[in-house]
């Protein structure tokens, strides 16, 4: 099974539970007024701000405070103008670490996730050293109970999906970015609700790690997952279920 999808579905259970509430509400709202300002304000037409409210809704945030990003991000209210950026490098153990970045103030961002590496036994790379390593995948996941594989591998094949793996609690369906909102469509349109719909960057190899490596790289995620500009955190390495289960006794 993929330690990425782990970290996948982990990252995910995360964010529905953080008690740091208003760190992962700050978050997402900066989420949703980039991809307003990149790509509209109308999601039907705007496949990322799609997601963003999907994340949004996922952690209860109320529709005014929703709608009122997506005005700040289309110039409808004034707000914080943010850049977005990729950071590369390599955690313990050799794993390849993809980074999304939404910050106004890049010499601030850099800075803080070079040490942030640094600290954590990582090292911060140079464009293009780890970018080859994935590829963008659009990423639905379904609870396990709330569908038989059998219903679900028709459906999601039916709306453009490229694969399907049981992933713990989580059905991981992965599909090309550009039918991400058909799949998810499909899938609501065949009884099937997904908890999650979003772009990702998909490992094309995984790393896997024994225990000690296993502990250094989840404090690392850990580390940059409280970075405020940080906003996504992809990674190519592989846990075993025995050794996560020791992770989480």
């Amino acid at each position: 099974m993929s330690g990425h999808s782990k970290w996948a579905t982990t990252k995910h259970q995360k964010a529905v539970k953080d008690a740091r509430r208003g760190k992962l509400f700050a978050k997402t709202i900066r989420m949703v007024e980039v991809a307003a300002r990149d790509g509209g304000g109308n999601p039907d037409a705007n496949p990322t701000l799609a997601d963003a409210i999907s994340r949004a809704r996922a952690i209860s945030m109320p529709n005014d405070t929703i709608e009122r990003a997506v005005k700040r991000g289309t110039g409808d209210l004034e707000g914080v103008k943010y850049e977005t950026l990729t950071y590369e490098g390599y955690a313990p153990g050799g794993v390849a670490v993809f980074l999304e970045v939404l910050t106004d103030n890049r010499n601030r961002a850099a800075a803080d996730v070079r040490r942030v590496f640094t600290k954590n036994g990582g090292t911060l790379g140079d464009p293009g050293s780890v970018a080859w390593m994935f590829t963008k995948k659009g990423v639905v996941l379904i609870p396990a109970g709330s569908a038989t594989e059998d219903d679900l591998m028709m459906a999601a094949m039916e709306a453009g999906a490229d694969d399907i793996v049981l992933d713990g609690d989580y059905w991981q369906v992965t599909c090309d970015p550009t039918d991400l909102q058909q799949l998810k469509v499909g899938l609501v349109g065949a009884g099937i609700e997904p908890e999650s719909a979003r772009f990702s960057m998909e490992p094309n190899a995984s790393v896997p790690l024994d225990r000690d490596s296993a502990d250094k790289v989840l404090k690392l995620m850990d580390a940059l997952d409280d970075e405020d500009d940080v906003q996504e955190i992809y990674a190519n390495f592989e846990i075993s279920d025995e050794i996560m289960a020791e992770i989480n006794a």
